[in-house]
């Protein structure tokens, strides 16, 4: 997905260009209201995330013109501001969404699913099946060719995290947001080290290995 990021506060923008780049997405950041406004005019994005507060044009007041504009491309607002009247005005101004700071990049990534209508809305699901690969979530039970593979309850969740979304690259920064409920790096090596007791236990007795390193980018549980 092609996105337009327009953010002045470096941290923040650093922090979403990171993440955003690591699933794949292609993000433009800038780092002005009007910037933001002459290159969203293009209609070129697929979504755009402005910030509420920017120098030169504010969020809201890019998203007005942009509305005025006929230009109807799904927008989530960032900003600090979190009363109701604020959040009432950026969705009455045209925003799809509304995200106060400070937030956590998996809650980013939700909402743009939400707004972006993926993945379609599923029943329940009781049981994850990769080949032969299968975990109870009723019964908190992992079983591989019908042998019961015994993980800890953190080793439980990220197997759960993967086979939840197959196929999909998953980065350090979303497997600490989603797993262990950090929103920073904690500069260990936390992730690594549960990736590998992991593999340990679902691929190692095994003549298929399932998880896979994707070094520099991340990792992912290929069907």
């Amino acid at each position: 997905m092609k996105i337009l990021l327009a953010e002045d506060d470096s941290e923040t923008a650093a922090y979403v260009v990171k993440g955003l780049s690591g699933e794949g997405h292609v993000v433009d950041h800038l780092t002005n209201g009007k910037d933001a406004l002459s290159q969203a005019m293009s209609g070129d994005y697929e979504l755009l995330i402005l910030d509420r507060m920017m120098p030169g044009l504010d969020g809201l007041s890019v998203l007005k013109s942009l509305r005025a504009a006929k230009i109807d491309t799904p927008a989530i607002l960032l900003t600090a501001m979190g009363a109701v009247d604020d959040r009432v005005a950026g969705l009455r101004g045209g925003a799809d969404d509304y995200i106060v700071k400070p937030f956590a990049f998996v809650e980013l990534l939700a909402r743009i699913d939400t707004i972006c209508r993926r993945p379609a809305t599923r029943d329940e699901v009781l049981e994850l099946v990769i080949g032969e690969l299968r975990l109870d979530l009723l019964k908190r039970e992992v079983t591989r060719d019908g042998e019961s593979i015994d993980l800890q309850p953190r080793e439980f969740l990220l197997l759960k995290h993967f086979m939840e979304r197959p196929g999909r690259v998953q980065t350090r920064t979303v497997l600490l947001e989603s797993v262990w409920g950090l929103h920073f790096d904690p500069k260990t090596s936390v992730v690594e080290t549960h990736i590998s007791r992991l593999r340990n236990k679902i691929d190692k007795p095994f003549d298929k290995h399932y998880l896979v390193t994707l070094h520099g980018v991340g990792y992912v549980l290929q069907p």
